[in-house]
């Protein structure tokens, strides 16, 4: 019996690193894109002005997040219908053409034009990926916990994307110390991309193995199992659902890509500290995500989503302008690196209980799909412009701290959203029940 309990404990483990590796290569390739900003502003979008480059390169990252909603809709009907592991391999093969078409553009001084729109090309593919990723993942995960450990088992697949956020920023400083600050302008900003690439076998054999969920195929044998072309009627009724998962997410997208793809350009643009702090800053968020996420989704199996969902909206809310206002008026790494564990903390927090919420409050016939279009609305308005909205607002403002202002709007998204959700009967308000639905 104990060989049994232990063998099926391996199993699940496995389960977990087969389904999250493609969240991290997704993760991955977008912090990448979002770390060399000024790099690739210079490569592809040549400009007398470095804030033109800088806004350009992240107005390329953000259209990225455009195509989400779009991904959500066409893959994640998909997999509801064919299944989980079929669509997470296309999404990964996907996700793997878009960063070699990036990493492989030719400069705008080599072929004019052409090289911001392939390299705009390759965003739009990743973010066509990207929409279904995070769906399909957390639904699989939610798919194969066992009772009770709902919010453990999802918090995995944000937690893929801290050590993505480890990797890059490892990655980083040891580029940083072996190539000078011009030729990692040069060229050197494409060898993470590269190294993306060279990942990806190793991923695509790790998904193969994987098994379909109970779940799903139990409703694949049911003579009730919806079309694609039903899923989407589905999505069109529950509109409001998926509203107000949209708002709940707001506030996790904009705040985790401030902590983590914007905070390099930050740290070197903004706060004129070096290369190396900013990206150690980084690695230590990422360290302090991938501690908190499972603590927090265990936690909330055990107390509840509503509680902490609300105790860290409220708790961003009040402290996020007075933090990067306390930074900024003193920069240095020691504040800097406060000021990111603070807001680590709170994300996470809010993030480990909101991730398994959403998987909860959507209608299990269409529960990846609903998921990936609330997710990628969410990301495509608010979260993946983080760094542009920020770079703007600085620049049109003079005020360093003003993105503060941006993080209390998304606090606020998900405080609302949280109190409409649970004000509904149909949520699951206990632990008990939570743990149990499908």
């Amino acid at each position: 019996m104990a060989m049994s309990a232990s063998s099926q404990r391996q199993s699940q483990i496995w389960s977990v690193v087969r389904v999250s590796s493609g969240n991290f290569l997704e993760m991955y390739d977008f912090f990448v894109f979002g770390y060399y900003a000024a790099a690739i502003g210079k490569a592809f979008f040549p400009s007398g002005s470095e804030f033109a480059q800088l806004m350009a390169a992240f107005m390329t990252f953000g259209a990225g997040f455009l195509m989400r909603p779009l991904g959500a809709i066409v893959l994640g009907s998909y997999i509801d219908h064919h299944g989980r592991r079929a669509g997470l391999l296309l999404t990964l093969m996907l996700m793997a053409f878009g960063t070699l078409t990036i990493a492989l553009a030719p400069t705008y001084a080599s072929i004019g034009i052409l090289a911001p729109i392939i390299v705009v090309i390759g965003r739009l593919v990743q973010g066509f990926s990207a929409g279904v990723e995070l769906g399909g993942v957390s639904v699989y995960l939610s798919e194969i916990a066992t009772p009770g450990n709902k919010g453990f088992y999802v918090s995995w697949q944000s937690g893929s994307q801290q050590v993505a956020v480890i990797f890059v920023a490892l990655l980083g400083v040891w580029l940083a110390t072996i190539l000078p600050p011009e030729t990692m302008t040069e060229w050197g900003w494409r060898i993470p991309f590269l190294v993306g690439c060279l990942i990806v076998p190793l991923i695509f054999l790790l998904r193969r193995s994987m098994q379909e969920t109970e779940e799903f195929a139990e409703r694949k044998r049911s003579a009730s199992h919806p079309t694609p072309g039903q899923i989407i009627r589905m999505l069109a009724t529950h509109w409001q659902t998926v509203l107000v998962g949209m708002l709940l997410v707001t506030m996790t997208t904009v705040s985790f890509y401030f902590i983590t793809a914007y905070t390099p350009t930050f740290g070197k643009e903004v706060l004129k500290l070096s290369s190396i702090d900013s990206l150690l800053v980084t690695l230590c968020v990422g360290i302090s995500n991938l501690f908190w996420l499972p603590v927090m989704g265990a936690l909330s199996d055990r107390v509840g989503r509503k509680p902490l969902l609300i105790a860290f909206t409220a708790l961003l809310f009040v402290s996020a302008y007075p933090a990067l206002s306390w930074l900024v008026s003193q920069p240095s790494f020691a504040r800097l690196l406060m000021v990111e564990l603070w807001l680590s903390f709170i994300y996470a927090s809010y993030n480990g209980a909101m991730v398994v919420a959403l998987t909860e409050i959507i209608p299990v016939e269409l529960r990846t799909t609903g998921f990936s279009v609330a997710y990628s609305l969410a990301t495509a308005l608010f979260g993946g412009f983080t760094p542009a909205v920020s770079t703007y607002l600085i620049e049109a403002t003079g005020n360093r701290a003003v993105a503060g202002l941006w993080l209390m709007f998304a606090a606020a998204c998900g405080f609302v959203a949280t109190l409409i959700a649970y004000r509904r009967r149909s949520v699951p308000t206990s632990v008990v029940s939570a743990a149990a639905s499908p």
